[in-house]
């Protein structure tokens, strides 16, 4: 028979789903404006833009590892991790809005 698991553990547990729900939300949204920003600008865009596009697809792509990677982070370790987690979150948000906001300024000159 299986130990049952502590309240701790679970209340970790639970904690944790809902953290990792919350980024994969926001992750997926990084990707929607991403990938919509690419095919909108596919064919008008600077070499320097797809570059940055392609290191904001890259930045995406290590944040969604770094959260499937939560699940062996060791609970000491958890609070650091998420919260570096957060601020490149809310960097990638930052760097697309940017790019948005350059691409749509260079769109109406």
């Amino acid at each position: 028979m299986a130990p049952a698991s502590t309240p701790s553990s679970t209340d970790t547990s639970s904690a944790l789903k809902a953290y990792e729900d919350k980024i994969n939300a926001q992750i997926r949204a990084a990707k929607a404006k991403l990938d919509q920003f690419d095919s909108k600008a596919t064919t008008q865009r600077t070499q320097a833009e797809s570059k940055a596009i392609d290191q904001l697809k890259t930045t995406q792509q290590t944040l969604e590892q770094k959260v499937h990677d939560l699940k062996t982070t060791q609970e000491a370790n958890l609070d650091r991790a998420k919260a570096n987690i957060d601020t490149e979150v809310a960097q990638l948000h930052t760097s697309i809005d940017k790019l948005t906001a350059q691409f749509n300024a260079a769109m109406k000159k």
